[in-house]
């Protein structure tokens, strides 16, 4: 079983999530009443919908992590699973990403943009001092 296939696994089972598929094509995603959570791109690649300012609220935590890449301007935050330890941070930050919209509103209240996955961008360790 493979981290991803793993972290799915685990979230199937957390109520009001369902799997679904990704409005990107690619994968296959977890959705909650609010929309897509989370998409699994491969085995190793999953993006992650946060607010902004949730993503502003856990900068720090998120800086040491080479697991972790974020592309300014976008709400998903893209992992790298390369171990067990970041699918428990995947299923931390999921639990985020739930709560996030009533703790840390986006005053802006904009449409969701396309997943990290669709911007073309490698994975590549954020500098997250610039967010």
């Amino acid at each position: 079983m493979t981290l991803a296939s793993r972290a799915l696994a685990q979230l199937a089972t957390w109520r009001d999530l369902r799997q679904t598929v990704p409005s990107c094509g690619l994968g296959r995603a977890v959705s909650s009443a609010q929309g897509e959570v989370v998409h699994f791109h491969s085995e190793r690649d999953v993006d992650l919908r946060l607010t902004d300012r949730a993503v502003r609220r856990f900068t720090k935590d998120l800086k040491g992590s080479g697991a972790i890449r974020i592309v300014p301007g976008s709400p998903w935050v893209t992992l790298r699973l390369d171990a067990a330890s970041d699918v428990d941070l995947l299923l931390t930050l999921v639990s985020v990403a739930l709560q996030a919209p009533q703790m840390w509103p986006d005053p802006a209240d904009r449409p969701t943009t396309s997943c990290n996955d669709q911007r073309g961008a490698g994975f590549v360790k954020a500098d997250l001092g610039r967010i």
